[in-house]
This record gives C-alpha cells, sequence and structure tokens, in this order.
C-alpha cells in the first residue's frame, strides 16, 4: 500500500511518497509562489514517479492558488492511478510535526498553531494532544491572536512572533511550515472524503456591485 502526499497551501511546497508506514521519498520546497509550475515535476521526481495506492492532499487554510492547485493535481492523479484521495487541513499536519519532530517536551499537551494568514493576519487554531482539533481555525490580527486562548506550546510559521506579543516568557514556540513527510501522522479523524477548500479567509476579490 502506497500512499503520496501533497502539501501546497503555504509558500512550502512538499510531496512524499510512503510504502505502508515507511517514508520511501519526499521533496519539499520553499517557493512563496509558483507551485502550479514546480507541483507535477516534484511528483514526477519520486520514486515510481510516485504512483500511489492512495493520495492526501491539503485542504487549507492558506493560499487560495496553492490550495486549489494541489487539489486538482491530486484529483487528476486519483483517476488517472485509480486511487483514492483523502484531505486533511494545513494546521493538522504542522500540529502532527510539533508532536513527533518539533520538540516538545510533552507531546501529549495541546498546543496552538499560528500561520501565516495574509493581509496581516495570521491563521490560528488550538490542538489536542492526540492530533485532534480543539477549536475552530480562525484568521486573526496579531493582537485578536495574542488575546486568545493560546496554550504553552505554539507551532508554525508565526509561533515566535506570537511568543513574542505574549511577552511573559511561558509560551515555547516552534517555528515551522508544513512538510507532508509528516502526512501519516495525522490521526484519521482529521482525514475527509469532502475535498472542499478550506481557505480560512473571505477572498481577496470581490464580485462587482450591480
Amino acid at each position: 500500500m502506497r500512499t503520496l502526499a501533497i502539501e501546497t497551501a503555504t509558500e512550502a511546497c512538499s510531496v512524499a511518497l510512503f510504502e505502508g508506514d515507511a517514508l520511501i521519498d519526499a521533496r519539499h520546497e520553499i517557493l512563496g509562489r509558483g507551485h502550479a509550475e514546480r507541483l507535477v515535476p516534484m511528483i514526477a521526481g519520486l520514486q515510481d514517479q510516485g504512483r500511489a495506492d492512495a493520495i492526501r492532499v491539503s485542504l487549507g487554510p492558506g493560499s487560495f492558488t496553492g490550495v486549489r492547485i494541489g487539489l486538482a493535481v491530486a484529483r487528476a492523479l486519483s483517476i488517472a492511478w485509480n486511487a483514492e484521495v483523502s484531505g486533511y487541513p494545513t494546521l493538522a499536519l504542522v500540529a502532527a510535526f510539533a508532536r513527533t519532530e518539533g520538540g516538545m517536551a510533552d507531546p501529549g499537551q495541546p498546543l496552538t498553531i499560528c500561520m501565516n494568514g495574509g493581509h496581516g493576519q495570521w491563521f490560528v487554531q488550538n490542538y489536542n494532544g492526540d492530533g485532534t482539533a480543539r477549536s475552530a481555525p480562525s484568521s486573526l490580527q496579531p493582537a485578536e491572536a495574542a488575546a486568545a486562548e493560546v496554550f504553552a506550546d505554539i507551532a508554525g510559521n508565526r509561533a515566535e512572533d506570537l511568543a513574542a506579543l505574549l511577552g511573559d516568557g511561558t509560551a515555547t514556540p516552534f517555528d515551522c511550515l508544513p512538510d507532508a513527510r509528516h502526512a501519516l501522522g495525522l490521526p484519521e479523524r482529521v482525514l475527509t472524503t469532502d475535498l472542499s477548500p478550506m481557505y480560512g479567509r473571505a477572498p481577496d476579490a470581490k464580485a462587482p456591485a450591480r
């Protein structure tokens, strides 16, 4: 049983191929932009061109363009390979990294995920020690994030900024971006066959007024 994981919701673009529970190949690049050009070549560069029986793909929240690209490629490959596709929240993947390799003193404790959300806002969500969501994701201004419930462990590429805003020295930040190599660390309960994107905030473009 092979699983291909695709993560494109942030400035990071990553893919990983697993055989059972073992990671056999992976690619991870910090692009900022250009996911549409890089994603398919990255998959093609994996062992056996990334061919898998199952696909896990990020649903967001994150970049509108990045999320759509990842989902479009996952759907196309699922048809070509007759593979099952499941989606996962990007912030859950960051939580999985923090619990397994992020250096948390006690991975069983709840933690706060804080990621760049664009337009000066941050995506913030709390997770239980088992990797399941403790709250709904929110897109907040930094001051709003600092005033919300924040746990002692914070992970994500805005973790250090949030810890600095708290200013009391009680928060331990883990600066990281989502990486497909940690996709098997996701609890089954966060996976879904509903591949609807989770953008996390309203779209930038607005329909013209009549």
